[in-house]
């Protein structure tokens, strides 16, 4: 044992103080330098038990070395499948400059010969291929790169990748070659400049610098390249049908506009032609009934005659009303069958009464419904009439926001619904028409209590009216009063 410090121990406590400051290690032994002591240093940033050139290769470059040279190294290797890396270390140094690739991803840098530059790769391996590269620079003199990777497997194999002559050079300005997998014909072998401990360059590295430890690339699978071509595949078939769909709607609204045109001039044809010539027959009718003696037989059959003409006409206004697009809004409907319901309560002792929701004026019912509605409205009244016996009748036209309630009630005498003969009445009808319309229609009625005839419909939209007549002004058979009574408008001569 070596000791450097005092020769004589006056005391035999002095002897046992050196000694526990020579345990210590505040006294070196003979012979051991500041570069030993480094170098232990040193070592201790690495695992324990590993050597420091271990598991290296060859200093390799091109043939020709340049100043301000860069050079571009590539080799692949491949770990068996179903293997499990269980430690990698890589291990690496240039002069002077490199930036390291693995598999097309930039890991680490070197930029000191002098030093290792070591890094765990552990977790980026996996069963398959790899690729590694090097991008090197040499800014003057000796040029070369040292290279060593080792791997070792789960079941106790061990792989190594060193620098040597299997490495290819690819050629500046080539495109993607950290990725690539295989390499060109066109690439050369790597050139052995020295082997390891010959040359100018160091036996061993001065210090072994321990580069971060790197995660490997989570790919969830929204980042996954068949997510994204599918997710743009559905983007671009949910904007061409979007497209598909506004062409639809613009062609829809197109063939209605039209159709609301068609409608008004056949009801303007109706009024100016065929209504025109029937109020000037019922005229001629009456004037040649009114020169013959009142006890001539022609002059009830002319009698007979312009009333068949009247009832023409009666039925001629509801066909206008019902062709008539401006006739859709459900105020305009609710007019008509209120001034209906006035009319044909007239000649009776049956005082009608109406309850009609004002607020549903913007309403726009299709031309079925109105139909539908109508006729049901007209059968309720004639069976009023005919068998209720009643004092009062209540017509009632209410809108709760997409329902629609039209209500026919009087104060009769009322009847067994069990009693009622199938096929008796128009009620089936009226049943029959309200389920045609998607809608739907209610009897309720007791002896002695009245009847009460009610419809309710789901309105589908509730549109506005139609603007087409701002497009295109025409002349309405409304301005002439077509939608009047048929016996009214016989008499003021709307149809002349």
């Amino acid at each position: 044992m070596c000791l450097r410090g005092p020769t004589t121990l006056r005391s035999p406590l002095g002897a046992i103080c050196f000694l526990a400051l020579w345990l210590a290690g505040i006294f070196p032994c003979h012979g051991q330098t500041g570069q030993s002591v480094n170098q232990a240093s040193d070592i201790g940033m690495t695992r324990l038990g590993d050597d420091r050139t271990n598991g290296l290769g060859d200093w390799i470059w091109t043939q020709k070395t340049l100043d301000r040279q860069t050079c571009q190294f590539w080799k692949s290797f491949e770990i068996p499948k179903g293997a499990v890396v269980a430690h990698a270390r890589l291990r690496m140094t240039v002069d002077n400059d490199c930036t390291l690739f693995f598999d097309g991803r930039e890991v680490g840098r070197a930029a000191e010969w002098r030093h290792l530059y070591e890094k765990d790769l552990t977790l980026l391996l996996s069963p398959g291929k790899h690729v590694l590269a090097l991008k090197a620079y040499n800014s003057d003199a000796q040029a070369g790169v040292l290279f060593g990777l080792q791997i070792e497997l789960e079941d106790g194999r061990l792989q190594e990748v060193k620098s040597d002559a299997s490495w290819r050079i690819v050629p500046n300005g080539t495109r993607g070659w950290e990725k690539k997998t295989e390499p060109l014909n066109a690439w050369p072998a790597a050139t052995v400049i020295a082997r390891l401990g010959e040359g100018h360059w160091w036996v061993t590295p001065e210090a072994i610098e321990i580069l971060p430890t790197m995660q490997p690339i989570r790919l969830y699978f929204w980042q996954t390249g068949w997510f994204q071509v599918t997710l743009l595949t559905i983007s671009v078939i949910v904007i061409l049908f979007s497209f598909w769909l506004m062409a639809q709607l613009a062609l829809h609204k197109k063939e209605r506009l039209l159709l609301q045109r068609e409608r008004a001039r056949i009801a303007m044809d109706i009024h100016d032609d065929l209504g025109s010539r029937m109020t000037q027959l019922v005229l001629h009718g009456e004037v040649a009934q009114s020169e013959l003696p009142a006890e001539s037989s022609t002059r009830s059959q002319l009698d007979r005659i312009c009333q068949e003409a009247r009832d023409v006409l009666s039925t001629l206004d509801e066909i206008l009303w019902a062709v008539n697009p401006r006739r859709d809004a459900l105020n305009e409907f609710s007019s008509y069958v209120c001034a209906y319901a006035e009319e044909f309560l007239k000649p009776t002792s049956i005082q009608c009464l109406f309850d009609v929701d004002s607020e549903a004026s913007a309403v726009v019912l299709d031309l079925p419904l109105r139909r539908a509605l109508l006729m049901g409205i007209k059968e309720a009244l004639n069976n009023a009439v005919k068998y209720s016996g009643a004092s009062e009748l209540l017509l009632q036209i209410k809108c709760h926001g997409k329902k629609l309630v039209v209500a026919v009630q009087d104060n009769g005498k009322g009847f067994d619904l069990g009693t009622v003969r199938p096929g008796g009445t128009g009620l089936s009808n009226i049943v029959q028409r309200m389920k045609e319309q998607g809608g739907n229609c209610v009897i309720t009625s007791q002896p002695g209590k009245g009847c009460r005839i009610e419809f309710t419909l789901t309105l589908k939209s509730a549109r506005r009216r139609p603007l087409y007549w701002l497009l295109k002004p025409e002349r309405t058979p409304a301005q002439t009063g077509q939608d009047k009574p048929a016996n009214e408008a016989s008499q003021d001569n709307a149809f002349v």
